[in-house]
């Protein structure tokens, strides 16, 4: 299947998501790889995350780039040789990527499971949620809090960062489909628009 979905956030920021449906050797061509990228491939054990790998090729394709113009720092995110900014995200059968001319952007997408009320308490104070008493609507806030939370983890691009102390989700409602964070280390405060969407038990969240 070719794109899923593309958001325009702002003149200057795009949001594009791909529905993992292809096999692995018709993502293969027409993908030119960097040798890097090719060993990152090669080395991968599981199909899924190959196939994910390759979609987020093609969604570059989408954006006008390539794998050549795509590099890595020494935390692991990605940045454009242009200069502008890209985050990129992948779960299961989607992936997606945002890019934006002049804004730190980050997303994130999950699907949405029962796991995520194991794992709540490390990453937000669980009591604030208690309220929710319905089981699917506690799974789709936290999934979109954790989304959130890891879009601004992948904005600061830096390995310091504890989702439990230094980022902070603001309240929301599902229908608003917006809420805001920040990211608060060191004495400094950083604050960010977030944005949510939700498809096929799937959450997509981005900030910049």
């Amino acid at each position: 299947m070719p794109l899923y979905k593309s958001l325009t956030v702002n003149k200057n920021t795009k949001v594009f998501i791909w529905k993992i449906e292809e096999s692995f050797n018709e993502l293969n061509t027409n993908v030119l790889l960097t040798d890097k990228s090719q060993t990152r491939l090669d080395g991968m054990k599981s199909d899924l995350h190959q196939r994910g790998f390759l979609s987020v090729r093609h969604l570059l394709k989408e954006a006008g780039y390539s794998d050549t113009d795509l590099i890595y720092d020494e935390f692991g995110k990605p940045h454009l040789k242009d200069g502008k900014y890209i985050s990129i995200t992948h779960s299961f059968t989607f992936s997606g990527l945002i890019i934006s001319d002049t804004l730190h952007v980050g997303i994130d997408i999950e699907m949405q499971r029962d796991k995520i009320l194991k794992i709540a308490h490390k990453f937000t104070p669980i009591e604030e949620y208690k309220t929710i008493a319905n089981h699917e609507a506690l799974i789709r806030k936290l999934t979109i809090v954790w989304g959130g939370k890891e879009s601004l983890y992948k904005i600061y691009g830096k390995k310091r960062l504890r989702f439990l102390e230094h980022i902070y989700i603001e309240d929301f409602k599902f229908e608003d489909n917006k809420t805001a964070g920040e990211i608060r280390y060191e004495g400094d405060t950083y604050s960010y628009n977030i944005r949510f969407l939700e498809f096929d038990g799937f959450t997509c969240v981005f900030a910049f």
